[in-house]
């Protein structure tokens, strides 16, 4: 599973969702997001238009090595 800090989820009908500190999927059956108190919520793949995840800039060298490489 993928994480973000801010997960921006925009639906066919033009509203929007936004979800902090998840982790998620998304593929061809929909995108599968699980928030960080472990609730789960699954969106089928007709609502979603886009996506947008957003992760917290690096606090150390070795997470910002880990990123870059």
């Amino acid at each position: 599973m993928l994480r973000a800090d801010e997960l921006t989820v925009v639906h066919h009908d033009d509203s929007v969702s936004l979800f902090t500190d998840v982790r998620y999927t998304l593929g061809r059956r929909g995108l599968h997001v699980v928030l960080a108190t472990g609730e789960e919520i699954d969106f089928r793949p007709h609502e979603v238009l886009t996506t947008r995840a957003d992760a917290a800039a690096a606090t150390d060298d070795r997470t910002a090595y880990a990123i870059a490489a």
